[in-house]
């Protein structure tokens, strides 16, 4: 369990919402904020430098809040949410509330308000190519994820050669995995990594061809998604040395939430399986 900071209800005077007037005239907003970390170290030591100056933070926040327009104050939450994930590498997760006092709605109420979360996950990704200059491709979309917003890469296991598999009359493939620290949901990396293999020119011409770019999601967290679109974790990857001899390099302890092994011992049982 982190522990947690809260920040309640800081006024910043803003302009968002829909209406003209709102743009014009603005009004207060309220945003409360739970930060999420492990404060163990600071509360130890003693020491600022260890955990977040919560001035520092909220002088962020005002300087976002006044400095865009959004017509949504779910847009403002989501963004202040990423904002902090993105400027504080300690946060674990962070849920922010915006709450809009004065909304034009033309009756009497309180306030309106929206509550977003967020949350940084991690996530093992499979790499792979057999056409064309395969290590360039490979480390170019491993630059991209890297570089992409609420995603870092944290490992990437050495390039390996391997046979083809499903599909023998193919070259052979250069595979890897790397993992990767994300605030993005599946399916948002999901995308990322579809739009990645599309700027590689994949042409998905028969199941198991070759290909530019092959960018898979193996393991989400401890999570389980069955979906026409992502099955989380992959599908058969028990059966894949090109899968697990990377993955094991880098997250040897990492555990299968179906099959309740590590990834060391599923790739020691492939490789007794094969002898």
């Amino acid at each position: 369990m982190n522990d947690l900071i809260k920040i309640s209800r800081l006024e910043i005077y803003a302009y968002h919402g829909v209406f003209p007037e709102e743009n014009k005239l603005g009004q207060k907003f309220l945003v409360s904020l739970k930060l999420y970390m492990d404060l163990s170290k600071a509360a130890k030591n003693d020491d600022l430098t260890l955990s977040l100056d919560y001035g520092e933070v909220c002088g962020k926040v005002s300087d976002f809040v006044k400095g865009n327009r959004f017509d949504l104050i779910e847009t403002l939450a989501y963004g202040i949410t990423e904002l902090l994930l993105d400027e504080y590498e300690l946060l674990t997760s962070v849920e922010t509330t915006v709450e809009k006092p004065w909304a034009p709605v033309g009756l009497p109420l309180d306030t309106v308000s929206v509550t977003v979360k967020r949350m940084r996950h991690t996530a093992y990704i499979a790499v792979g190519s057999n056409m064309g200059d395969k290590e360039n491709y490979i480390n170019t979309a491993i630059q991209s994820i890297d570089h992409t917003r609420g995603c870092k890469v944290k490992k990437i296991s050495s390039l390996i050669a391997t046979k083809p598999y499903g599909v023998l009359d193919q070259p052979d493939f250069l595979n890897g995995a790397l993992s990767v620290s994300t605030y993005l949901e599946p399916f948002e990396l999901l995308k990322l990594l579809q739009k990645l293999e599309q700027d590689a020119q994949r042409v998905r011409e028969r199941r198991w061809g070759p290909r530019t770019l092959d960018l898979d999601i193996i393991l989400f967290d401890d999570l389980v998604i069955t979906d026409d679109d992502l099955c989380v974790p992959h599908i058969d990857m028990q059966n894949r040395e090109f899968v697990l001899k990377p993955l094991a390099e880098i997250a040897p302890y990492s555990v299968h939430p179906l099959f309740r092994k590590t990834i060391s011992q599923m790739y020691s049982e492939l490789k007794g399986a094969e002898q």
